[in-house]
């Protein structure tokens, strides 16, 4: 994207029917630190990617409690999902003060959306520079939203955002259908996984990683590193095992090539 005559207020259109002001919001989300959704029917797991500005500095959080039955996890940039994720915990308060009872994670999307939407019409305000991925639980079960800048939201079975979002999603894409009959740990396991796709040949560490999880009988929490090291040394350790079984498999290969070659010799090629 360049900069030209149509993208020096969020208000104005070009001849294309574009608003660069907000496709440069959603450009924002794309690069930041990944973070992955999926859900089943009783469950939600939030997972993203602990990026560091230095070697010196801790990494910023972007995984955050709105309720007991709502998380969020954001990628872009943090000051604005900081900003939202505090609008929508006081929106879950108020409504739990007024009607006694917990927000509809739907009910809470809708509301973001339209705050979102407001910054796309007004000169004097910009988008949002976030995406996010709102995970909750509510009478009508499980629930995961995107929100995206533009101020449009979309429900998702399980759903990547922010950098090298791509190979994750192409990860969760072959997996999916599986998610809905999921496990609580098969879940953990595959919001793992698809963290480490977005990695690119770094090792994955339970230091590059949160992951949070919600669910019937469970409220929002974060579980500890121990807890997602472990994941990640139970499927590293298939992982050894297989390609361990795969060497002896080549190994034996040659050998029985090697004996059927005498039965071959006086065989004329096949024309082509």
């Amino acid at each position: 994207m360049f900069r030209n005559q149509y993208d020096t207020d969020v208000t104005t259109w070009s001849p294309t029917g574009r608003l660069f002001q907000v496709e440069y919001a959603m450009e924002a989300v794309k690069q930041g630190s990944a973070a992955i959704g999926l859900r089943s029917r009783s469950h939600v797991v939030l997972a993203c990617v602990n990026k560091a500005q230095s070697e010196l500095s801790s990494h910023q959080k972007k995984i955050f409690k709105v309720d007991d039955h709502i998380g969020v996890a954001i990628a872009g940039l943090t000051a604005d999902g900081r900003v939202l994720s505090r609008y929508m915990r006081s929106e879950a308060i108020n409504h739990s003060f007024t009607y006694e009872s917990p927000l509809p994670v739907g009910r809470l999307v809708v509301h973001l959306a339209d705050k979102a939407q407001v910054c796309t019409q007004r000169s004097w305000k910009r988008p949002y520079g976030v995406g996010l991925l709102v995970g909750g639980l509510d009478e009508s079960g499980a629930h995961l939203y995107y929100n995206c800048p533009s101020g449009n939201y979309f429900e998702y079975q399980a759903f990547a955002i922010g950098s090298r979002s791509q190979a994750a999603k192409t990860y969760l894409e072959r997996r999916f259908e599986s998610f809905a009959d999921s496990s609580r740990e098969d879940l953990i396991k595959d919001a793992i996984l698809a963290v480490r796709e977005t990695l690119q040949g770094e090792t994955l560490k339970s230091s590059l990683c949160t992951v949070s999880v919600l669910g019937v009988g469970e409220p929002f929490h974060f579980l500890d590193q121990e807890t997602i090291q472990k994941v990640i040394d139970t499927f590293e350790k298939v992982a050894d095992e297989e390609e361990g079984d795969g060497d002896e498999a080549e190994a034996a290969a040659p050998a029985e090539e090697g004996g059927d070659a005498s039965g071959d010799q006086g065989v004329d090629p096949m024309e082509t």
